[in-house]
């Protein structure tokens, strides 16, 4: 397995021969601030006591408070922690929100606990990490495994821990303890901003662009839904079952197919296919929405859309990368494409901050015109440099954190 650390110093370094990154801003980007290690004692259901690891990394703060998600996962590691803080400081940065990069994880398989360990393992991992975070300081965030309940636990642990109210030390609450509205189809709203700016870029009209996404869950079947909405043909989706194929399929119908059998395999007038199949589509544009490393070195010579929006988090290798430049495909990276979720949740932080609640519709607006900015920027950055999308968002962003962080070196 790669090195997920050294995959996102790889990238750093990229960026920093293209854009003559400044050697001290340099040597502090190539680490993260502060990492804790902590162990969570939790008294399990049958009364024995478990000590799991945690992890919070917080990577840099120039821009705002660190901000990213906690996962529960049985592979969670030191290397992979930092390097998804170091992506989360890239993320902010390329989408110009004022926030830095942080990430948290406990080694732990979630689906073999009752909820009242899980209540337990969350309370307990405040209980370490509370005098490092906080509105003003770090703002964790769902991520793998982890859902709204567990964010109000925490906030909870923490507003007892530091005797009053702080709503925005976490997000990703529920909506009744704070949370935001668009929350929950965030990530894939963000992804169609994206995509339209890409089809107007690319010269695609909505009704002649084919469309495969891989991965049919929240953000999958939100882009898939959405996208259909404004005229695009979403032809091929996939889940951990398989994938079919058909021509424009009707996502409501698929919808509820998926709710009764448990899968989109089977849909009515459909093909089968399985899951490496719908990535080499003879389609426009290919969503990958499931998993990291699914364009590998293996099958990127495969890929015959003329786009990938990456909405699932490190879908391509940097290997497959190097790959798709090379056969023109303009890739729109995770660290854009997919930062309409840490956009939502930094909404969600400034409403809780200032006291206010606003509308959906008030965070479209918002959402969308940092987005077509975000989008254009780094699109700008491609074209100036003659680089790839990624390598773009990388450039643009650590230069937005370098001119900040040349203020503090001393």
């Amino acid at each position: 397995m790669s090195n997920p650390f050294e995959n996102a110093m790889s990238q750093l370094d990229k960026a920093a021969k293209i854009m003559d990154l400044d050697k001290g801003v340099y040597e502090v980007l190539k680490q993260p601030e502060r990492v804790l290690t902590v162990s969570v004692p939790v008294k399990m259901d049958n009364g024995e006591v478990k000590v799991f690891t945690g992890y919070r990394s917080q990577y840099n703060n120039t821009l705002g408070p660190y901000k990213g998600g906690i996962r529960y996962h049985w592979n969670v590691s030191l290397d992979e922690v930092k390097a998804l803080s170091f992506w989360m400081m890239v993320k902010c940065a390329t989408v110009n929100i004022p926030m830095g990069g942080g990430k948290g994880g406990i080694i732990v398989n979630p689906k073999e606990m009752s909820e009242g360990e899980i209540e337990r393992l969350s309370r307990g991992y405040v209980q370490k990490v509370w005098r490092n975070i906080g509105s003003d300081k770090d703002v964790p965030a769902p991520d793998v495994y982890t859902t709204p309940q567990i964010m109000s636990w925490m906030r909870s642990e923490y507003e007892k821990l530091v005797g009053h109210d702080d709503p925005g030390v976490i997000t990703g609450k529920p909506i009744e303890d704070g949370g935001s509205e668009v929350r929950g189809y965030s990530t894939a709203q963000g992804g169609v901003y994206c995509v339209l700016e890409l089809a107007n870029k690319m010269s695609m009209t909505p009704a002649d662009t084919k469309v495969a996404i891989q991965g049919f869950g929240n953000a999958g079947s939100f882009m898939a839904k959405i996208l259909s909405e404004k005229g695009y043909n979403v032809v091929a989706v996939s889940d951990s079952r398989g994938a079919i194929k058909g021509s424009a399929l009707d996502i409501e119908k698929l919808e509820a197919f998926k709710k009764e059998t448990g899968s989109v395999v089977g849909f009515e007038g459909t093909e089968e296919l399985t899951n490496e199949e719908i990535l080499e589509l003879d389609v426009d544009i290919l969503v990958p929405a499931a998993l990291e490393n699914v364009i590998t070195a293996d099958n990127a010579q495969q890929i015959k859309a003329k786009a990938v929006v990456e909405l699932a988090n490190g879908p391509t290798t940097p290997e497959a990368d190097e790959i798709l430049k090379e056969k023109g495909i303009v890739v729109v990276p995770d660290v854009l494409a997919n930062a309409g979720g840490v956009t939502v949740s930094y909404f969600e932080w400034d409403q809780n901050v200032k006291g206010e609640h606003w509308s959906e519709e008030d965070i479209l607006e918002r959402l969308e015109r940092i987005m077509v900015d975000a989008f254009n920027e780094v699109w700008d950055t491609k074209e100036k440099y003659s680089i790839d999308m990624r390598t773009a968002a990388f450039v643009k962003a650590i230069e937005r954190v370098g001119e900040g962080l040349k203020k503090t070196l001393i």
